[in-house]
Parts: structure tokens; C-alpha cells; sequence
């Protein structure tokens, strides 16, 4: 190196370490937020007025709420840009991000089918073979029908023959779909097309003549982001027909919450039509088909009480075999004889246990049970009248998925993975009871230089709940390691152990991650679930918080280094304990959370939350919800709140970005200390489902190189 080299390395190496010096003080400055407007408008609920001065945010096609999404974006990409950790973490997550990966295999007429990235595609490409160990080919791309990756796969359905895919297309985040069809022979579309589908997939007939699928009457215009979803319809459409033409199955117009679910029975004698209407608990209905062909006629109702939930399993001969929690919170599996399908009449087939059983599969002439114990998946082999077979051995404690398929079938596949496995795919011969490698990745995660263990925390009223722990090896225990604590706690959603990305690249970076596990979910049946809802909600915070307790007082961290997390229903929860304890945190991310419980009923799907969170429009549930509301709770005055980063997509139309844009506009208003409350809205994305893979690297890089910045950490470029 000569002298003017070195001299120029010089002056960079110092200009790089002034950067980074004046960039960490920026960093650490409460940002100038924008001014928000205020409005006045004061809502009563029961004798109490409450105001909502943000209201006009609820409207997001309005030139004013673009003009604050544009100037709150502005404010954020200037802190987040001066952060030093920003770019190495963005590398870090990159280079965790690349590896391939895997979506569990199924097959339908002779071919097998199942998704691939190859590292950093923007979305996951299909692709088909005639066995699991031929060269596959692409059955399609979704990549090739965007050029900014945000057009994604929302569901699709192989004939039964093998030889058409039905396939829908999300636009940027958005639940909304429109359904094609495609020929896997040519690789082209038909010319069918269906429009405002929405929380559906596709079910053939066995002719392969059409398939059934659930949709929506066309939104009012400038109401497909926000306007509430109500009167879904299940029809029949027939190939090479118009979607006008398409034959009404079942609908109801006295029940505008009721939506229809179809699955085909194997032996193609069937349609089950289940019914929702928010909450775990559904009706259930039987539609006969001739020789595997729609001929009309009314569906049969098994259940319509709406009372546990039921989900078909396998009709077996004249039997109906179904999962239900029915006087089972734990769950149960029960024979149902159709031509007496009365439910005094019902026989179980196997009885409900210790743990939580959280799916069901005929496969083989066997049923393969899923159960959770503990939070970790346990599977257990049965014969068809439920004779217990022994269980299928998993490589570990961690989740596994799958199982799926015929009950001709001889063969399953199913995945596994932990906090620190990434995601393994296998191959289950029925039969002989054995499991067999189909992929494993090859990743940057070194797994042996990690550990994960599962302890047990007591809550506020004594009830206990299992957490998930994991980082480095040799981890000292002086309260000094900064640690995010992740959490959702709502709709039966089980929180296991599984492979992600975060945490890996927290875990890299020299951090502790924790998974807890809380009431709300379904780690342990209905029952655990309905301790997390309604006028119980408060459980869940308290769960969350005594996890974080926990970590305290067993030296795993301290308050000024401990992070939390959720998205949507864990969004609501990360700004609840925000509010409710703003001492534990020293930082926190809520992502695309539901922040305004007196109103979240009123747009798109909000109102099926209902059965979880109640409903302003009662007494008592609106005392409930006030209480902890993170919108209305923000408690201004107190300076010792987080930092806190809030994320939205303007595109979400599950949770709309009105729930983030008010909770922001509030917390910047207050006096909460000078820590920073920000947010970062992604444009053209939605909840998050489809998101594309550079979005999904940018966002999450963001929220861990936050933290990161809050709590000094260095992260090595």
C-alpha cells in the first residue's frame, strides 16, 4: 500500500468512525414528528363520551392522510437511515434470508406438487414432478406476473386428474383474490376468471368439470380497502363458463356473518360445507354429489348450532369423522353414522387427553392426530375405529405440520422445525411407521452454536405458561443481555417453537429470543383459549408481562434491554402491556396491530373478532375493551415509555392502517418521554401474507437494527 493509499484509507477509516459517531447521537435524539390534526369528534358509549380527535386517519384515500403517511415515512426513513446498525443488520438478515426453502409436498393425479424459493425470489414458485426424487418442473411463478414481486399466490387447487390448477392472485397484500385456472399440460391459462373472492379456497368435483369456491358481492366503490365483509356466498363454477353463471351452493341472507368453507370427501361422494361466523366455533353441513359430478340440491346440516368447533376429517363408508372440542376442550375425534347423524347418536372414536389435539388426517387406512404438549407437537397413529398404533417419531421438541393428503394414500409428508432448526421436510410411509429425509436446507445459521430450552412462568393469577428460550451457547446470566420476548395470545392460535429468520439474525447478533406462550392461544384446547378472550382478555397481558418478569428476575436481561414483539392480534397486545407497564420495556415493535377496539368492528373483517375481543355495542365488554385499548390507555405524563416502532402496510385490508395511524398520532402527542415513537408504513403491502421477500428483508432488518440502536448494540458491518 503506498503512502498516498494509506493516507486516503486513513482519512476514510476516520470519516467512517465520525459517521457513525454522529449518526449514533442522531439516533439516540427524539426525532421533530409531524404535526397531526386534531378533529373534534366525541363518540358516547353507554353514558361515556369518548373522543376520537384522529378520526379523519380512518379514511385512506383522503389527499390529507396520504400527505401524513408521506410525513411520518419521511421523519422515520431519516432516524432509520442515521441508525449505524441499519445496514449491517440489513446484511446480516440478508444473508440469513438466503437459503432455500421448502413447502411441504402433496399430490393429486399421479403428480406431486410443492413450493420452492431458491433464496431471495421475491415470492415462492410452484413446481410439479411425477415422484418426489424426478427434476421438477414450474407448474407456476408468481413472480412473473408482477415486476415488483407484490403479486402473490393466495391459495390454489390441483384437479384431481392433475391436469388444471386453479390458482388466486393477491395484489399487493390485499385479502381480496382473483381466481384463474391453468393448464399444467400447456402452462397457459383458460379463460375463466373470478373476481371479489376472499377468505376461500378451491375444492374440485372429481369430474373435473369445476370446483367450489366463496365469494363476495362486489364492494361499494372506494369500500374493497375498508368497507366490512358481510353475505359471503359459496358457488360452484363450472369451466368455460362465465362467473356470472356460477351456481349459488349455499348463502344465507338472514345471517350476514355466515362464510362457507368446501372440501370434496376422498372418495368424491361428498361435499363438507363448513360455516363461519367468527370465533373457533362453526357449523357443519353435507352436500351428496352424483358419480363426482354438481348436480344441485340442498346441503345436509350435521351441526348448526354454532356451539364447538367441527371439522371433517374423512367419511368412511356411511360414517362421518369428525374433530370437535364438543364437550372436549381439549378435543376429541367422534364417528357420526349419517343415517342417524343426531348427536345423541354421536360415538368417539378417540377420547379427548391430556393435550391439545390440533388436527386430523386419514391417511392409509390410518389417522394421524396432531396434539400440542406442551406447546411442542406430539403425533399419535390410530387405526380407523381409533385403536391407538403408536406415534411417529419426531427429530425433536419443536413443531410439525403436514399430514395431509388421501385416505388411499400410503405415503405423507409433514415438516419440522424449532427455534433453531430450520424447516426439514419428510417424506411417512404409512405402513411401516417410518420417516424419511425429502429436504433439509443448507442455511448460514451454525444450529450447534445455539440452544433452545422451555421453562414454565407463573402468571398473575397463578396460572402456568410455557415460554421458549433461545441463544449463543455459554450464555452468562448477569441481566445484561438484550432480549426480545415475542408474543400473540388470541383466536385459538397455538405460538410453538419454530425456525425464523428474526430470530436468527437476533440470535447472531448476540441476543436472547423468547417465545412465549400465551392464554388466547391454542397450546392447550378451547378452554385456554376462551381464558384470553372477552372480559378475560387481560390474561394475556398478564401473561406477557409476567414472562418478562421472569426473564428479569432470572438474569436472562433487565428492562432498559428487553424488546417485545407482535403482529395484528400480537400488535394489540405489545401496545397494551406498553401502556399498562411501561417501566418493563426498553423498546417495542407492534406490527399491523389492532389499536382501536372501540372500532375495529366497524371495517372489513372486524367484525368475526367479535367472539375474542367483544364488542363495544355491550355494556360490559366496552368497559372491558376501554381498559386496555392501546389507542385510548396511552398514559401521557409518564416518561419512562419504550421506544417504540410501529408498522403498517397501507395496503392491509384485515386489520386497516387507520388502527396504526391513530395509536401513532396519539402516542406522539403525548408526553411520553423522549424515546422515539415511530412509524414505518410499507407501501403496496398489506397484513403481511405475500409479502414479498425484499419488503419482508427491509421491514424486519428495520425493526431488529431499531432495537438494536436503542440498546447500543454494535453489529459488525
Amino acid at each position: 500500500m503506498t503512502l498516498k493509499t494509506k493516507m486516503a484509507h486513513k482519512a476514510v477509516t476516520l470519516a467512517t468512525m465520525t459517521f457513525l459517531a454522529l449518526s449514533q447521537a442522531q439516533a439516540q435524539t427524539a426525532p421533530s414528528y409531524p404535526l397531526t390534526p386534531k378533529v373534534e369528534q366525541t363518540d358516547t358509549y353507554h353514558g361515556t363520551a369518548v373522543a376520537d380527535p384522529y378520526r379523519w386517519l380512518e379514511d385512506d384515500n383522503s389527499e390529507q392522510t396520504k400527505a401524513w403517511v408521506k410525513s411520518q415515512n419521511r421523519v422515520t426513513d431519516a432516524y432509520l437511515e442515521a441508525m449505524p446498525q441499519r445496514l449491517p443488520v440489513r446484511k446480516l438478515y440478508t444473508e440469513l434470508y438466503n437459503f432455500e426453502k421448502f413447502g411441504i409436498p402433496f399430490k393429486e393425479g399421479g403428480r406431486y406438487f410443492w413450493t420452492r424459493n431458491n433464496g431471495l425470489q421475491q415470492q415462492a414458485v410452484l413446481y410439479t414432478a411425477k415422484s418426489p426424487t424426478d427434476e421438477p418442473t414450474i407448474a407456476l411463478d408468481p413472480n412473473t406476473l408482477s415486476k415488483d414481486g407484490t403479486a402473490a399466490l393466495g391459495g390454489y387447487a390441483a384437479s384431481r386428474d392433475g391436469k388444471l390448477l386453479a390458482y388466486g392472485v393477491a395484489a399487493a397484500g390485499s385479502d381480496w383474490q382473483t381466481w384463474k385456472v391453468r393448464d399444467l399440460t400447456t402452462g397457459r391459462d383458460l379463460a375463466d376468471k373470478l373476481d371479489w373472492v376472499k377468505f376461500s379456497g378451491a375444492a374440485w368435483t372429481p369430474d373435473g368439470k369445476g370446483f367450489f369456491y366463496s365469494r363476495y358481492d362486489a364492494p361499494a366503490e372506494g369500500a374493497a380497502l375498508t368497507g366490512a365483509n358481510y353475505f359471503q356466498k359459496l358457488y360452484y363454477h363450472r369451466l368455460g363458463t362465465a362467473q356470472s353463471e356460477d351456481q349459488l351452493v349455499a348463502s344465507n341472507p338472514n345471517e350476514k356473518e355466515w362464510g362457507f368453507g368446501a372440501e370434496v370427501s376422498d372418495d368424491g361422494k361428498a361435499v363438507f360445507i363448513t360455516i363461519w361466523k367468527g370465533g373457533e366455533k362453526n357449523g357443519l353441513m353435507l352436500l351428496p354429489l352424483v358419480k363426482g359430478a354438481y348436480a344441485g340440491g340442498e346441503p345436509k346440516a350435521i351441526s348448526l348450532a354454532f356451539d364447538a368447533s367441527y371439522v371433517p376429517v374423512a367419511l368412511n363408508g356411511k360414517t362421518l369423522i369428525v374433530k370437535t372440542d364438543k364437550d372436549a376442550p381439549r378435543g376429541r375425534l367422534i364417528a357420526i353414522d349419517l343415517a342417524a347423524p343426531g348427536k345423541q347418536a354421536w360415538k368417539t372414536l378417540v377420547a379427548e387427553s391430556g393435550d391439545a389435539m390440533t388436527g386430523a388426517s386419514a391417511i392409509g387406512g390410518r389417522l394421524l392426530l396432531s396434539y400440542l404438549r406442551d406447546a411442542a407437537t406430539v403425533v399419535t397413529i390410530h387405526d380407523m375405529k381409533g385403536k391407538p398404533q403408536g406415534e411417529v417419531k419426531l427429530p425433536g421438541v419443536g413443531t410439525a405440520s403436514g399430514f395431509g393428503g388421501r385416505a388411499s394414500d400410503k405415503e405423507t409428508f409433514f415438516s419440522y422445525t424449532s427455534l433453531t432448526t430450520p424447516t426439514e421436510t419428510y417424506r411417512f410411509d404409512v405402513a411401516a411407521n417410518k420417516a424419511t429425509l425429502f429436504k433439509r436446507p443448507q442455511t448460514a445459521f451454525d444450529a450447534e452454536q445455539f440452544e433452545t430450552q422451555r421453562a414454565f412462568v407463573t402468571s398473575k393469577d397463578g396460572t402456568k405458561l410455557p415460554i421458549f428460550i433461545a441463544h449463543k451457547k455459554g450464555l452468562k446470566l448477569d441481566g445484561n443481555n438484550p432480549t426480545l420476548l415475542y408474543g400473540y395470545g388470541g383466536f385459538n392460535v397455538p405460538m410453538t417453537p419454530g425456525y425464523g429468520i428474526t430470530a436468527a439474525t437476533w440470535m447472531k447478533m448476540g441476543g436472547v429470543y423468547v417465545l412465549a406462550s400465551l392464554r388466547g392461544g391454542g397450546e392447550y384446547g378451547s378452554a385456554w383459549h376462551e381464558a384470553g378472550t372477552k372480559l378475560k382478555k387481560q390474561n394475556v397481558f398478564d401473561d406477557f408481562i409476567a414472562a418478562g418478569e421472569w426473564l428479569i428476575a432470572n438474569k436472562y436481561t433487565q428492562p432498559a434491554k428487553l424488546a417485545i414483539n407482535g403482529g395484528s392480534n400480537g400488535g394489540l397486545l405489545v401496545g397494551a402491556v406498553v401502556n399498562q407497564r411501561p417501566d418493563l420495556f426498553g423498546a417495542a415493535v407492534p406490527q399491523v396491530g389492532v389499536m382501536d377496539m372501540l372500532r375495529y368492528q366497524k371495517f372489513t373483517i372486524g367484525w368475526a373478532w367479535e367472539p375474542d375481543y367483544g364488542s363495544s355495542d355491550k355494556a360490559d365488554e366496552f368497559k372491558a375493551l376501554l381498559a386496555y385499548s392501546p389507542l385510548h390507555t396511552i398514559k401521557s405524563g409518564v416518561s419512562n415509555y419504550p421506544a417504540v416502532l410501529v408498522t403498517t402496510g397501507d395496503h392491509d385490508d384485515r386489520v386497516v392502517p387507520a388502527h396504526s395511524f391513530k395509536y401513532t398520532a396519539a402516542l406522539q402527542a403525548a408526553d411520553t418521554g423522549a424515546a422515539p415513537k415511530l412509524i414505518r408504513i410499507e407501501t403496496q403491502a398489506g397484513h403481511g401474507a405475500g409479502k414479498p421477500t425484499s419488503k419482508i428483508i427491509e421491514e424486519r432488518a428495520d425493526m431488529l437494527a431499531f432495537i438494536a440502536n436503542t440498546f447500543k448494540m454494535p453489529v459488525q458491518p
